[in-house]
């Protein structure tokens, strides 16, 4: 790995991670995270939103 890769790990890295954080709290809170949200941590938000939410 380069040095020059370094930054755009890291980003990468922050922005997985605020997406996983995002759903978890709007899935926790009963609400439908947003599909960018979703589509960044690989999942399908059509066949999220099927699942039925407490």
């Amino acid at each position: 790995m380069s040095y020059k890769q370094v930054p755009a790990r890291i980003g990468r890295f922050l922005t997985i991670f605020g997406s996983s954080i995002a759903v978890a709290s709007a899935t926790r809170e009963g609400r439908q995270p947003n599909a960018s949200d979703l589509e960044i941590l690989g999942i399908d938000p059509v066949e999220f939103r099927k699942i039925r939410l407490r």
